[in-house]
């Protein structure tokens, strides 16, 4: 009987069954697929030193994310034997390498607990510090990793002040602080422009009394000096002096501390200001 005449039921048999067999068909092609790709993506050792020397073959060959399934290889064997050490150091590099920071930082702090004792700890702080170092934001976003990033460095040189990396740590310590500066400079900034005076008056001082080494501390003290005129024309008559004077005193500690600063023709025309204002109030500077 042709197929077209035959019951409902015989012809969704009929298909049913040819579906099923090509279902079955690919399923078993699929699963081929799959286990000839799990087989040949398969790590192979017997001895966690094997583990260990084809770990650290990829990772010198840049394969980072395979070196690591080597590294954790190496702990099917314990913690114990004499590979255990550098496989775990060698992990918390090859994360790092890998830009997984998060994971490098909790690696390399394993090491340092675990292995107190291993003359690689002092670098292992300085590559746990430099996690947050590379973790660190653009100013503009949370400095939670900026702010532990100084805690870690400057513990690290506490630690070990003639280590080959505390110079390194020096100047990362003046990186992540420039950009703490950069931000709170930036929030005055911001206060300024919304003319909120006291505020930007009080975040400028932030900045130059907490980062007075960093390329914003000038900049920061002309900030003051500005705002701190902007507080007076908003007070009323009897607070204005207290606040022009407030503005002298960071115009002084200006021409102190930086003499050769590229804001000073910038000062002297607030100083001016200020200076116009204070005599026309009776007070005159002092």
């Amino acid at each position: 009987m042709p197929w077209y005449l035959r019951p409902a039921f015989f012809r969704c048999t009929s298909f049913d069954g040819i579906f099923m067999r090509i279902f079955s068909l690919s399923t078993l092609l699929a699963a081929t697929l799959i286990a000839g790709c799990a087989g040949g993506g398969r790590l192979r050792y017997d001895t966690p030193r094997e583990a260990f020397d084809r770990g650290v073959e990829l990772f010198n060959n840049g394969k980072y994310e395979r070196a690591v399934q080597y590294f954790q290889g190496v702990f099917d064997f314990g913690r114990t034997h004499e590979w255990a050490d550098d496989a775990q150091f060698y992990l918390a590099r090859a994360y790092r390498a890998n830009r997984e920071y998060i994971l490098a930082a909790s690696e390399y702090q394993r090491f340092i607990e675990i292995y107190r004792a291993d003359p690689r700890v002092p670098e292992a702080e300085f590559g746990r510090a430099m996690t947050f170092f590379e973790r660190s934001p653009a100013f503009q976003f949370d400095q939670t990793d900026t702010e532990r990033g100084i805690e870690v460095f400057n513990l690290y040189m506490k630690r070990y002040p003639n280590h080959d990396s505390v110079t390194v740590a020096e100047q990362r310590v003046q990186t992540l602080r420039e950009k703490l500066a950069r931000k709170q400079f930036n929030t005055a900034g911001l206060y300024e422009r919304r003319e909120l005076y006291e505020a930007s008056a009080l975040s400028y001082e932030v900045v130059f009394d907490k980062y007075p080494d960093t390329p914003w501390a000038d900049d920061a003290l002309v900030g003051a000096i500005r705002s701190y005129i902007g507080f007076s024309d908003q007070s009323v008559a009897a607070r204005q002096p207290e606040r022009l004077q407030q503005a002298l005193q960071h115009y002084e500690r200006l021409l102190q501390i930086f003499p050769d600063s590229p804001l000073l023709k910038d000062a002297e025309a607030l100083y001016e200001q200020v200076n116009m204002r204070l005599q026309r109030l009776g007070t005159g500077s002092s």
